[in-house]
């Protein structure tokens, strides 16, 4: 969707008075939305005026803030939506990659598998749906922490001991975070061997509506099969990741 579209136009308001009450203000006069977009006063005006007839903000004296019903339904959407999506999302990749795929999410300082897709060619074997495995060597731990800041992360692993699954499990909380870094300044996590020995994975961030990472798109299979590929089959990951993202709202 095109920010230049007046319902892009819309939703960067409302996007715009979020932001100012997660910053711990009472969201936005159309002069201040205006000024925080670098947007004409009398366009944003028309788009609050919009959205607020659309039942997505409120309008208290001349200060816009959020209906947060309206959030609460879209997060619903946004969980239907890693389900639906995310299965045509899994099977387009398991076919394109002939790899096993997997839709992952954080909970507390573990992933958790919420969508699989498993070639019988891949040679795993097993399902993982509905199991989980410490984040800081999983294959989709760096890409549901993509966006924390470090003191985020230093508080999901804060009691956490750091043992070795594999030959290149992390040390530390540290070790994690500069692998972390190194996979945001590449496009996509790479996974080589600390889960277990022999597996190897790639993984991006899937971001929703409000531009939270809410998913984690994993590619995983034997070291030996996957490492060859890795450039082509994480061109068809990092394809997959972003079309699923628009379905969940994401604007870049």
């Amino acid at each position: 969707m095109s920010k230049t579209s007046s319902m892009g136009r819309g939703i960067m308001a409302v996007l715009a008075v979020g932001s100012r009450q997660a910053a711990g203000r009472n969201g936005g006069s159309v002069s201040e939305v205006a000024s925080d977009l670098g947007k004409d006063r009398s366009q944003v005006s028309r788009s609050l005026r919009t959205a607020e007839q659309g039942g997505f903000l409120n309008c208290t004296g001349r200060t816009y803030s959020l209906d947060w019903s309206v959030l609460t339904d879209a997060q619903l959407i946004t969980v239907q939506r890693l389900k639906s999506d995310g299965d045509s999302a899994l099977d387009a990749l398991a076919a394109a990659t002939d790899e096993a795929c997997f839709l992952g999410v954080l909970h507390g300082d573990s992933t958790v598998t919420i969508g699989e897709s498993v070639p019988a060619s891949s040679n795993l074997v097993g399902s993982w749906l509905g199991r989980p495995y410490p984040a800081y060597c999983s294959d989709a731990g760096q890409a549901v922490l993509w966006e924390a800041s470090e003191p985020e992360v230093r508080r999901v692993f804060s009691d956490v001991e750091f043992a070795r699954h594999g030959p290149n499990t992390p040390a530390d909380v540290d070790e994690f975070l500069a692998r972390r870094d190194a996979a945001k300044a590449r496009g996509y996590s790479i996974v080589d061997e600390e889960a277990e020995p022999g597996l190897y994975s790639l993984a991006v961030p899937v971001r929703d509506f409000k531009g939270d990472v809410a998913a984690a798109l994993q590619i995983v299979g034997i070291k030996a099969r996957l490492e060859p590929r890795r450039e082509r089959c994480a061109a068809a990951l990092v394809a997959q990741g972003r079309w699923l993202e628009s379905r969940l709202g994401f604007l870049p």
